[in-house]
């Protein structure tokens, strides 16, 4: 302060002796000669002085920032520093399933910015609120707190609004934050799902320090001429100061908001332009616009580079920017999203690429200096390995938390008209990789029910399958199949784990566990719903398990058996055998297929050491062991929880599934090349094993593993 002081001081002088200088020189005509030395030293000095001046000027502006042009209050001060432990608050609307992956790449361009701790707070609808309660959960970042706001709440606060916008009703609720954040928080940055940041918020967060007297909402101008009514003929728009604003960025004082009652605030105003405007088109942000228009004291203007608009009929590149730099946050605010047209469309989709497949688990750093970050249980049991165990990498697994990402694409699911199969109804659950891919589009023509499907994808392999799915019309043609990425991390295939995802995510009664590369039978989804029903699972205490058995082809090309007496006649051919018959007969050989063959009802049989078959459960059935990874006894342990809980099994007459081949996946080759991996693998059997007799004093037999 003392020195900024001092410097006005010496400026001031300097400038009073250049006028009073160029007084003197005036009186003597415009161009004076130098008529004695006395005046030569006179303007010796003065020069010497302007160069004081200059000098003097520089050092001031390398202190104090120089004002932005599209701000309006001056900015000839330093920005305050935002402490490094500062917490960032941020509200955002999510709802539907588009909306959360839009929502993730947001997240990780600010995750890759950030130097502060971050508490989101996110508005959602049931469907957002599964999936991003599991993805923040399975994410594990550490400093980066989530509230979640049911959306239900609120929703009658704005329904009443006639609203054209493609967000339908969840595009008014930033206008009910004041009411549905806690009471405590006193301001947030409110940010759309279809912005991504280019810097560090923080910067953003600095920006509320400038907020003066009664301004409450900091917003960037609009740059299409939306507002202005010029776009066509007969155009209207909602009225608006200027240009209007943009509410993609907002930065929201809620306590201000509070004081001057916001909720009946905005509703007097929007009853009144609604009574000639009818409707919105831009949802929440013709009312806030229609508000500014009424009262401009209560906004603040944000460079226009913290809101860089691309939507339909932008300006942008004419009314903020020039050049490609110092661009703060870019927003896809059109219902095109990435095919808007703008010459800078390739840099701006490129950014935006950027960050979509990008590795989610390289965000997980954590911030030095700010001690809130809470030890979970999962990092205690990890910190209690032996990192000498030769078998370390393995129980690692089991403790990793794998980001998860539910219903990656829509989802619907109609139970059926009839109630009394609705109680039986089943999905089948799988899991898979992406070089497994091409088995879905052949599995759907085999089974039309209901699928709960986990993808294993790195971030980048996530964004080629929502490609393929768009481009399929396999794909686009089904709404009642469940995808859920998990995103590759570590050095094993987490199988069980996969397997619980989609296992978790199943709403009908029963379950049907499968592999990606077997196919069913033509018809096996109503058989069985009907068996389900004949059988009386709910009885023995619901613990009836059905298996269907399983048969593979060691032919590329080959006919799929129409019925059970043409898989009998391919079996007689050689053209089908028995699943694994030549390489691991123990696993299916308990559901005695020479008796299914003539069999015509269902038939109990008894478990034997190696079982591993596939079968219908009801779906409170216990999890899978996720100690169990890659290649190895991953259903053989699921199979032996059964039996010691009590589980009967009954097979099939009429059901059967079919194995496709295919190479080798990597995991079966390194079980059969690395002798340390089938070591361990068996210390892990062994454990299970007495974990199991101990629990439930099942004395299981021998179940050494011979592949």
């Amino acid at each position: 302060m003392a020195r900024h002081w001092l410097s006005s001081f010496i400026l001031g002088a300097l400038l009073a002796s250049v006028i009073l200088y160029a007084i003197f020189v005036q009186k003597q005509g415009e161009t004076p000669p130098i008529q004695s030395s006395r005046e030569a030293q006179l303007l010796s000095k003065m020069q010497d002085m302007e160069q004081q001046l200059v000098s003097l000027r520089n050092q001031i502006s390398a202190t104090i920032p120089m004002p932005t042009p599209a701000s309006f209050l001056c900015t000839s001060r330093k920005e305050p520093v935002i402490p490094t432990c500062e917490v960032i608050q941020v509200a955002i609307v999510c709802a539907g399933y588009n909306s959360t992956r839009s929502l993730v790449t947001l997240i990780k361009s600010i995750l890759f910015y950030r130097k502060n701790p971050l508490h989101f707070h996110l508005i959602t609808d049931t469907v957002a609120l599964n999936i991003l309660q599991t993805l923040f959960s399975t994410w594990s970042v550490p400093q980066v707190e989530v509230s979640f706001y049911l959306a239900d709440s609120v929703v009658e606060d704005v329904s009443w609004i006639p609203n054209k916008h493609y967000s339908g009703v969840y595009g008014l609720l930033k206008l009910t934050l004041p009411k549905v954040l806690p009471e405590t928080l006193a301001k947030t940055i409110v940010l759309d799902t279809d912005v991504i940041f280019a810097t560090d918020i923080a910067q953003l967060w600095a920006l509320f320090s400038r907020l003066r007297q009664r301004q409450t909402i900091g917003l960037v101008e609009n740059q299409s001429d939306w507002y202005l009514g010029k776009l066509w003929k007969n155009h209207k728009p909602w009225p608006a100061l200027g240009r209007g604003f943009n509410t993609g960025v907002i930065l929201l004082d809620l306590t201000k908001l509070r004081d001057i009652s916001w909720a009946g605030f905005w509703r007097i105003i929007a009853e009144k332009f609604l009574l000639t405007r009818l409707w919105t088109s831009l949802a929440d942000q013709d009312i806030f616009n229609a508000i500014i228009s009424e009262h401009p004291y209560l906004v603040y203007t944000l460079p226009c580079q913290w809101n860089v608009q691309l939507s339909d009929n932008t300006r942008s590149d004419e009314l903020c920017y020039t050049e490609l730099t110092d661009l703060k946050i870019i927003h896809w605010n059109s219902p095109k999203k990435l095919k808007v047209k703008n010459k800078h469309m390739e840099f701006f989709r490129n950014l935006y690429l950027t960050f979509l497949e990008y590795d989610g688990n390289l965000l997980r750093r954590e911030l030095f200096g700010c001690n809130l970050t809470q030890t979970t249980l999962q990092q205690a049991e990890l910190s209690n390995l032996n990192e000498e165990d030769p078998c370390y990498d393995l129980r690692r697994s089991k403790l990793t938390s794998l980001r998860t990402h539910l219903y990656f694409l829509e989802y619907e699911y109609e139970a059926s008209s009839d109630a009394s199969s609705d109680g039986n109804d089943v999905t089948l659950v799988a899991q898979l990789s992406m070089d497994r891919l091409q088995m879905v589009e052949m599995l759907f023509k085999h089974w039309e029910g209901p699928i709960s499907l986990t993808l294993y994808m790195s971030d980048a392999e996530a964004q080629q399958f929502l490609s393929y799915a768009g481009n399929s019309e396999a794909l686009r043609s089904r709404r009642n199949i469940g995808y859920h990425v998990v995103y590759k991390e570590g050095n094993f295939y987490p199988i069980n784990t996969l397997r619980n995802v989609a296992l978790n995510q199943v709403s009908t009664p029963y379950v049907f566990l499968l592999d990606i590369d077997f196919l069913p039978m033509f018809g096996l989804y109503p058989y069985l719903k009907s068996s389900i029903r004949s059988m009386d699972m709910h009885g023995h205490g619901g613990k009836k398990v059905l298996v269907v058995p399983a048969f593979e082809t060691q032919r590329y090309r080959t006919a799929f058996p129409a019925s059970k007496q043409d898989l009998v006649t391919m079996l007689d051919t050689g053209a089908l055998y028995t699943f694994r018959y030549h390489v691991w007969r123990q696993g299916h050989a308990p559901t005695n297929f020479s008796r299914w063959v003539n069999a015509t009802t269902p038939y109990q049989i008894e478990w034997a050491p190696d079982f591993e078959p596939y079968i219908v459960a009801h779906r409170d059935l216990p999890r899978y062991d996720t100690r169990f990874v890659g290649f190895g006894w991953n259903k053989v342990s699921h199979i032996m929880q059964l039996v010691a809980e009590g589980y009967s099994f009954y097979v099939l007459p009429n059901a059967f599934i079919v194995h496709l081949p295919h190479a080798p996946s990597f995991d079966i080759a390194k079980f059969r090349a690395s002798s340390a991996y089938r070591h361990c693998l068996k210390i892990l059997k062994a454990e299970f094993t007495r974990e199991l007799q101990v629990k439930y004093g099942t004395n299981f037999k021998d179940t050494d593993d011979n592949r």
